[in-house]
């Protein structure tokens, strides 16, 4: 089975991960007043980086899934960012 395109409802907005031809892309689906939607482009994930640097970029996209405190800190638990860190790299496989 080969996902392509994956959505995850995030806090504010949708968080779309689509796979591309050297890893995945992630953006962020805003609606417009029209109720279309209008993808922004938040980063990508290439299959070849190292851990630390797929961790750091799931840490950034679980803030967008699952909000912020009223600090500005990140709400989501380690195995939350995990998660979001399988989803990425689940839609990034050849």
């Amino acid at each position: 089975m080969n996902i392509k395109t994956l959505t995850i409802e995030g806090h504010c907005e949708d968080i779309k991960i689509s796979r591309i031809a050297t890893g995945a892309m992630v953006s962020v689906e805003r609606h417009t007043p029209n109720n279309d939607k209008i993808d922004h482009f938040f980063t990508v994930i290439r299959r070849n980086e190292p851990t630390d640097a797929r961790y750091a970029t799931a840490l950034a996209v679980s803030r967008l899934v699952y909000g912020a405190d009223s600090r500005g800190r990140n709400v989501a638990t380690n195995s939350m960012i995990h998660e979001v860190m399988n989803a990425i790299e689940l839609v990034a496989r050849r």
